[in-house]
Formats: C-alpha cells, sequence, structure tokens
C-alpha cells in the first residue's frame, strides 16, 4: 500500500504531498482556473527546492486542481494594482526577472524527472508552466493556447524559448502570433504533449509514469538531463565529448552494475540513485 505524506506548503494555492516517492505539487485556485497568484509565487520555490534534494523524492509531478490546469496571469487582477502602476519601469522589469526564475528557471534546473498533468486548459504563463516540465501528460479534453496576443502581451516566462526548442522555429511563431487553441490531439502531433488519455484516466496515469519514473536510476537520469540541456547550444562533437564524460561517470555507479545484474537476470532492477 502506498504511502501519503502532507506537506505544508504555507498556502492553500499549492498543496504539496509525497506519494509513492513522487512530490507532488498541485495548483488550487479552481475557481481561478488556478491563475498564479502571490501566494503560489511565495511558496512555489521552497517546494521545488525541498522535493528536489529530498533523497526519498525520485520524480516531480505538477497538476491542478478543478477542470483547468493554469490560466498563467490572473488577467481580472491586471490593471487594478495601483502599487504596481506606480513602480517604475525599471522594478517592474525586476520583479518579473525575479518572477521567472522562480517560477520556471529552478523547475527546469531540477535534475529528477519532472511532468505536468493537465486536466484542463493551459494557457500563457500556464503553458509556460507545462512546458518547462520533462514530460507532459493531458486529458483529452485540454486545450493548449499561447494567449498573449489576445490581451495585446509579448509573452513571458520562457514561453518563446520552450516553444521554439519544442516545435521548432516556424511553428513557436504560428502559436505565439495566432493564440490559437489548440486540442489535446493537434498539441500531441505538434510536440506539445507526450501523451493524451481520457479525462477519467488523467489522475491515474500521471501518478503512475511519475512513480515509475522515480523508481529510476535518479543519477543517471541527472546526467541525461545534463546532456540533453548542453545539447541546446553544443556542436555535435562538443555534444559527445559531453555525453562521454557523463557515461562514464554513470558506469562507475552501483545502479549501473544493478541495471546489467537484473538484465542478465531477466528481472526488474532495482535502483537506489548511487
Amino acid at each position: 500500500m502506498s504511502k501519503t505524506l502532507q506537506i505544508d506548503s504555507g498556502t492553500d494555492d499549492l498543496l504539496a504531498e509525497i506519494r509513492d516517492h513522487v512530490g507532488v505539487i498541485t495548483l488550487n485556485r479552481p475557481q481561478a482556473r488556478n491563475a498564479i497568484s502571490k501566494g503560489m509565487k511565495a511558496a512555489w520555490s521552497e517546494l521545488i527546492r525541498r522535493f528536489s534534494d529530498d533523497p526519498h523524492v525520485g520524480a516531480i509531478l505538477i497538476t491542478a486542481a478543478g477542470s483547468a490546469f493554469c490560466a498563467g496571469g490572473d488577467v481580472k487582477s491586471m490593471g487594478q494594482g495601483a502599487a504596481t502602476i506606480e513602480a517604475t519601469f525599471e522594478k517592474r522589469v525586476a520583479d518579473l526577472r525575479a518572477d521567472q526564475r522562480t517560477l520556471i528557471g529552478e523547475l527546469v534546473a531540477v535534475r529528477k524527472p519532472t511532468i505536468a498533468a493537465l486536466p484542463g486548459p493551459a494557457a500563457g504563463a500556464g503553458l509556460a508552466l507545462a512546458l518547462a516540465c520533462d514530460i507532459r501528460i493531458a486529458a483529452q479534453s485540454a486545450i493548449l493556447t499561447s494567449s498573449y496576443a489576445r490581451v495585446a502581451l509579448s509573452g513571458d516566462c520562457g514561453i518563446a524559448w520552450l516553444l521554439t526548442r519544442l516545435v521548432g522555429f516556424s511553428r513557436a511563431r504560428e502559436l505565439m502570433l495566432l493564440s490559437e487553441r489548440i486540442d489535446a490531439r493537434r498539441a500531441e502531433e505538434l510536440g506539445l504533449l507526450n501523451r493524451v488519455v481520457a479525462d477519467a484516466e488523467l489522475a491515474k496515469a500521471a501518478l503512475e509514469l511519475a512513480a515509475s519514473l522515480a523508481q529510476g536510476p535518479m543519477f543517471a537520469f541527472s546526467c541525461m538531463k545534463d546532456n540533453l540541456d548542453d545539447a541546446v547550444t553544443s556542436s555535435l562533437l562538443d555534444s559527445m565529448d559531453y555525453e562521454a564524460e557523463n557515461l562514464i561517470k554513470t558506469e562507475l555507479t552501483l545502479d549501473h552494475k544493478e541495471g546489467v545484474r537484473a538484465f542478465a537476470e531477466k528481472r526488474r532492477p532495482i535502483f537506489q540513485g548511487r
């Protein structure tokens, strides 16, 4: 029987637990389609770091309460804050940069597998949040949209970087400029989603996927992510040189020895992350 450890996030806007060695973070503002709040931002960094550093957590699953994943910024509150309007341009830029590094930068920096489970629409910064994860699984009814053009904004939270690398130069421009609503099957075809499942199966399928990754070779996964990040900016020869170094590092681990032994014995390996 699986055990669940509830984590106090310090805000009702984010729920957190450890289940089957998976750190689960649930966006919890269903009444606002899980639009990003100050409460979420304040708790996010601490939770990501906690799960990243916890040796008992092998993967991180980001999901949401209700029928939406995340509507991005809270559009209803835009233009209402006098303090925001009165702040200098430089202060507003600095604040946004800090928020982006907290929300997206720290998630991308995690060396453990990260999974986004989308029960419904992901828009704007909410789409960026999903794209920042390693793997995305969505309910069949989910809708994805960049949405920025609809409110005359240029985009934030790494959306341009993430889209360009996932779907390419031309498609990224199409998705940003048109801000069309893309259904789950089309999003899967474009490479925005890895898997699409029936709505009723999402929670179970997402946790099973995350739990299977949590049982994997943690150090090897970390090196894999390093390799993939390096490949974005490296030449083929430089990338292979970097891969060679990491391969030898992983070859010296107990997990590699266990993997080879399990292969020979035709059984499932039991990795220890060492």
